[in-house]
């Protein structure tokens, strides 16, 4: 893993109200882990909590941020990516209360020149592991995706 040197706002193509973690942790070829503080004006909380299928949420922007990072890294600009689909992703609670800290990691399973990848996703905190597969898609071409029919 490698000393953290992006700030999430800068890999992550999302506008500042939407960029839901805190930090990038470490990062490496294939992985990267971010963090994220659950308070009170976390985007989704609630009187319990964030609900924990915000996670889904969280592992997908880690998955940004990885690609965000391999971006900056060969000098190219950021681009979005769409998540496809998610798989087992099973909470052993309803709500990520106030005060607690999740470590969001994302492995790079699958990779292929379509712009289809697999990741191996994980959110831990004390007493939590949640575990999910998610697919998403990052087109070479955004504009040029935008542009085609889809019927």
């Amino acid at each position: 893993m490698m000393k953290p040197e992006y700030n999430i706002i800068d890999v992550v193509p999302h506008g500042q109200s939407m960029s839901l973690l805190d930090s990038i942790e470490d990062y490496s070829d294939k992985s990267l882990v971010a963090m994220v503080t659950i308070t009170e004006n976390s985007l989704f909380c609630e009187s319990k909590g964030v609900p924990a299928w915000v996670g889904v949420e969280y592992m997908g922007q880690a998955i940004a941020a990885y690609a965000g990072v391999g971006a900056r890294k060969s000098n190219r600009p950021v681009k979005i990516g769409f998540l496809v689909s998610t798989r087992r992703y099973e909470s052993p609670c309803s709500y990520f209360p106030v005060g607690m800290t999740l470590s969001v990691s994302v492995n790079q399973i699958t990779e292929n020149i379509t712009g289809l990848q697999v990741f191996d996703c994980r959110l831990t905190a004390k007493d939590i592991e949640i575990q999910a597969n998610l697919n998403v898609y990052m087109p070479e071409n955004i504009q040029a995706f935008f542009e085609e029919k889809h019927e």
